[in-house]
């Protein structure tokens, strides 16, 4: 089940991953936590020029909203850990809807599946199409307070499957707090938008450059960065 973004080719520019620096990650790492299998892996890392484009980012945050920093939530994410995550949400989803994946069928399995796949991506060996996060160009980023170093409520919790997850879901609201969950979402937006990042779709928290999603959002022709 390919997604459209993963026809982009990929012309790899071989740059390195490097550990993030000079921002915010959350600590502990919440799929860490869970037991996902990193290995000597660390989720915290990025491309090098995907980590000069968040030191951007949050330099410009400063300068136009300096009540805010930009926090880092995941960003690498080896295949295993991919696997692990789809298998986790897959289940919780079930869960949440009072059934056991152990006694569904396969249609109702895949009806789910098709909802978790609306915020994940298959896990994928083929160097054709990688998940964007073990590219090492994809990050899911949220707003910490800079006095106060604690996470901003942006109207949703980040990998959340329901449509609260999409970016504008609250623009068309009349409830203040709402109101204050989209200026947020549209604030985040427009300081990853500065640096050349693209927003997934459904996913208020998930931006990218040089992957195959970007690629085909911003409608390059290839993409520069494949699965490390």
């Amino acid at each position: 089940m390919l997604k459209p973004y993963q026809a982009i080719p990929i012309v790899e520019c071989h740059q390195p991953l490097v550990a993030i620096s000079g921002l915010i990650t959350i600590d502990p790492h919440p799929y860490m936590s869970l037991g996902a299998p990193y290995g000597d892996r660390s989720p915290f890392f990025v491309r090098q020029g995907i980590l000069a484009k968040l030191q951007t980012a949050q330099a410009y945050l400063k300068e136009i909203y300096p009540s805010y920093q930009l926090a880092i939530f995941d960003a690498y994410r080896p295949i295993a850990v991919q696997q692990f995550m789809v298998d986790y949400s897959l289940a919780q989803l079930a869960d949440s809807k009072g059934l056991e994946l152990s006694n569904i069928n396969e249609i109702e399995k895949n009806a789910l599946m098709s909802e978790v796949l609306k915020f994940w991506a298959l896990p994928s060996h083929a160097p054709k199409t990688p998940p964007p996060h073990s590219t090492g160009a994809a990050i899911d980023v949220t707003f910490y307070g800079a006095d106060t170093g604690t996470a901003v409520d942006m109207g949703s919790p980040i990998d959340e499957i329901s449509d609260r997850s999409f970016p504008n879901y609250f623009a068309n609201s009349l409830d203040t707090p709402a109101l204050e969950f989209h200026r947020d979402r549209q604030l985040l937006h427009q300081v990853m938008s500065h640096s050349g990042f693209q927003r997934h779709p459904h996913e208020w928290w998930h931006f990218s450059y040089g992957d195959q999603l970007w690629a085909w959002l911003s409608d390059h022709e290839s993409a520069i960065y494949g699965g490390v």
